[in-house]
């Protein structure tokens, strides 16, 4: 059953940075044990959810192609999501958290294909397919939730994150490996949860990452819907977790009405949450992100957002008041007393695009150690240099082929030779070409002829700042790919022959072979593998004909229960679905 991806024009439409993400799903590598845990926890996760999940739940299971009985492969989920207007990939665990939220924007559907341990049947903090196919996929059945789902990843994306937040997502992505590593030690998985809990332990300012990542756990993951009294689960950790999605419904977990208030509401994903927010409907959530929206730097540019991009240390991008987009890592700006940016300055490999395409001429290879440029208004003149017409540039001495002198109302002073100039689709000047040119603000050189050409940015202010490039084609891999690798443990002997024995109850429980003796896999289940609880609950199932058998299974399921504990609600609740 190792299928290749169906065929979907979304996935065609993906870039190459994205495509770095995408892994083959290898559905061969599921053990009968991963379908065991798989069925056990939808089975349980139907059974519940169909009183206390979104309408859409239910309804979404059957359109999204996920069975209860088997794990859902790509093919198949492609093949039908295809039919909602969606795409999904199988990628290597947590990936980068704008790349997640690209992925989003595309309609893509991420999912850890991964499948959690059985130790860890009722949470896990990592991603794997149960959370996201049998937790993310059926909701955005619902039109309203995906389309939100869609902006909330375009949205996303564009969130500037700080290097607290990269230090995070690796912090929680060793984490979540370590603990899903068969052979990881209590000292690896304490190490690992010590440094994620250091982390969150410290007192920064939230980046605007940060509080997207906020929303987005208050909502698509841990979201409930209707009204604080009576509400519903729709989010994908409530729906995928069989401990949270019970408690959440109690009066220990305080509800709290959905509002903007929740991008400053941080959470411990070591731990179950104290307390959720319940949004009236899936438009409110449009409404809210808006809101959130209109306070990023995406929308409101200036001095603010040039800094958050500076902090970043990443690929970025400013959009200047006449179009013209700058993307690479920002180092440096001047302000006036206004707080208005009159300079800035980029290291490294930069491009420059208009409209989210790249300019001719002016991609990486062009400007390959960083790009430089004054901003605002000219000095005594109340026409803006983008505002010009061929005929004002001559009235004020902007002749090709000539040296020109001019300042700034910052007291920035250009000179140097003028060779052509760039306009927009709409007339506007957006960039200047000078030979021969410096730039000085005060007594500081910032711009030498030796550097080479210099191009000069027009526009009076910026009014957009975000994360990525404005044109995803200028640069390689833009986003940041983790070294910490997804960790495979060889199987042990004992773990190959119990998932034998699982193997054979499926089989049975199938129709592949029915002359399969129940009763001696029993024998051999308990004699070898003592502490194996779920196959025990897979042979009470099957056993309601041969009740000398079934009770057999039930006393070992009790005393297991009794030598057991961690374990013993599990086991009760699977027998709870026999009867």
């Amino acid at each position: 059953m190792n299928q290749n991806i169906e065929t979907n024009p979304l996935l065609d439409r993906l870039p190459p940075h994205l495509q770095q993400y995408i892994k083959p799903q290898n559905y061969d590598d599921y053990t009968a044990i991963n379908q065991a845990v798989w069925r056990y926890v939808m089975r349980k996760s139907v059974s519940y959810l169909g009183t206390v999940a979104h309408d859409s739940y239910l309804d979404g299971l059957q359109k999204t192609g996920i069975s209860i009985d088997d794990i859902p492969s790509m093919y198949g989920m492609n093949r039908i999501l295809k039919e909602i207007g969606w795409a999904a990939v199988a990628v290597d665990g947590f990936i980068p958290p704008n790349a997640f939220m690209e992925f989003q924007a595309y309609k893509i559907l991420v999912i850890a294909s991964d499948i959690r341990q059985l130790e860890h049947i009722t949470y896990t903090p990592a991603p794997d397919i149960i959370h996201e196919a049998a937790g993310h996929a059926p909701i955005i059945a619902n039109p309203d939730y995906a389309e939100y789902l869609r902006r909330f990843g375009e949205i996303g994306a564009k969130a500037i994150l700080s290097a607290h937040d990269n230090d995070m997502y690796e912090a929680v992505r060793k984490l979540s490996i370590v603990k899903e590593a068969a052979g990881s030690t209590a000292t690896e998985i304490e190490a690992a949860e010590n440094r994620v809990n250091e982390l969150q332990a410290k007192k920064v300012d939230l980046s605007e990452m940060a509080m997207i990542r906020n929303l987005h756990w208050w909502t698509v993951e841990y979201g409930l819907i209707g009204s604080v009294d009576t509400p519903k689960i729709y989010g994908a950790g409530l729906l995928s977790s069989i401990g949270e999605s019970k408690w959440c419904m109690t009066d220990e977990v305080k509800k709290i009405p959905y509002s903007v208030d929740a991008a400053y509401q941080e959470f411990d994903i070591t731990k179950p949450q104290p307390q959720l927010y319940v949004t009236p409907d899936f438009s409110y959530l449009m409404q809210v992100l808006e809101e959130f929206t209109n306070t990023m730097a995406l929308r409101k540019g200036g001095f603010r957002g040039l800094r958050k991009l500076i902090e970043s240390k990443k690929i970025g991008t400013i959009e200047l008041s006449t179009g013209l987009q700058i993307s690479g890592v920002f180092t440096e700006m001047i302000t006036n007393e206004d707080n208005e940016v009159v300079f800035f300055r980029t290291e490294g490999p930069t491009a420059l695009s208009n409209r989210e395409k790249e300019l001719i001429g002016h991609g990486v290879l062009t400007h390959p150690h960083g790009f430089s440029s004054p901003l605002g208004k000219l000095k005594g003149i109340n026409l803006a240099i983008e505002d010009m017409s061929p005929r004002d540039l001559k009235a004020y001495n902007f002749y090709d082929g000539e040296r020109i002198a001019f300042e700034y109302e910052s007291g920035i002073k250009v000179e140097g030779l003028n060779v052509t100039g760039i306009r927009n689709i709409n007339g506007k000047l957006i960039l200047i070409q000078f030979t021969d040119c410096t730039v000085t603000y005060q007594d500081k050189v910032l711009f030498k002829p030796e550097y080479g050409t210099f191009d000069l940015a027009l526009g009076k202010e910026i009014v957009s700042a975000y994360a990525g490039a404005a044109d995803y084609r200028s640069f390689d891999a833009t986003h940041f790919k983790s070294e910490i690798v997804t960790v495979k443990v060889p199987t042990s002997k004992a773990a190959k022959d119990l998932d034998i024995l699982y193997a054979k109850v499926r089989d049975f429980r199938t129709g592949k072979n029915t002359a399969i003796s129940l009763e001696t896999i029993f024998e051999t289940l308990s004699n070898e593998h003592p502490k194996d609880w779920l196959l025990l609950v897979e042979l009470y199932e099957l056993t309601t004909k041969n009740t000398s058998l079934q009770t057999k299974v039930l006393e070992r399921l009790q005393t297991i229960q009794t030598t057991r504990p961690e374990v013993a609600q599990l086991i009760a609740d699977g027998i709870e679905l026999v009867v």
